[in-house]
This record gives structure tokens, sequence and C-alpha cells, in this order.
């Protein structure tokens, strides 16, 4: 199960890495090369959703469903040892054989 779905995990993130690279860019036309916006604008209407944008949807979704899937089943697979707070060890506190003193008569502030 979990070989078929890392199967499917990368023929998708191949699929998704081809769709995005086929997308043209926001200002793809002949102003875009020269830093005009084009006949696009920023905050503008985009227009209908082509299909290569459908695609990019369609397949990022289930390459997200996917990546939870497989961390889900590779972490039930894995036996739980519980917390890492649990097994850590107390620090070894060392004590100094030479303490210094602290000089017992400081003359006093004016």
């Amino acid at each position: 199960m979990v070989y078929l779905i890392a199967t499917l995990h990368v023929v998708i993130c191949f699929f998704l890495i081809i769709v995005v690279l086929l997308q043209s860019g926001k200002a793809a036309d002949l102003a875009g090369a020269f830093g005009g916006m084009g006949s696009q604008t920023v905050f503008g209407p985009r227009g209908t959703a082509t299909v290569l944008s459908k695609a990019t949807t369609i397949a990022a979704t289930l390459f997200m469903v996917t990546s939870l899937v497989l961390v889900i089943l590779a972490n039930n697979r894995a036996p739980s040892t519980g917390s890492v707070l649990e097994h850590r060890r107390a620090p070894v506190v060392e004590k100094n054989k030479t303490t210094q003193r602290q000089p017992q008569n400081l003359p006093k502030k004016k």
C-alpha cells in the first residue's frame, strides 16, 4: 500500500512540475519582456481558468493528500517510543573544587 501511494506521489510530483512549467506567466506577451504589464493587470480580472490552471489545482491537491497519507502510514508503521523528553537525562552539575571567596569587608559607599 505504501509503495503504491509513494509511486503515485512521485508521478503526481512530475506531473505538477511539468504543468507548472508549461503555464505562461501573467506578463508573457511582448510588453512583459520590456517591463510593461501588457493587457493583464495585477489586480484586474483574471478571466476564465485554463485547462493548465485547473490541472495545477487538481495536481496540487492530490500532492497534498498523498503527502498526508504517506505521513500517516509511516507514523502508524513505526513503533512509538514515547516522547523525546522522557528519555532525556538530567544535566550533570559539576561542583567547582576551588570556591571563590567573596570579600567580606567592603568599604561603604558614601
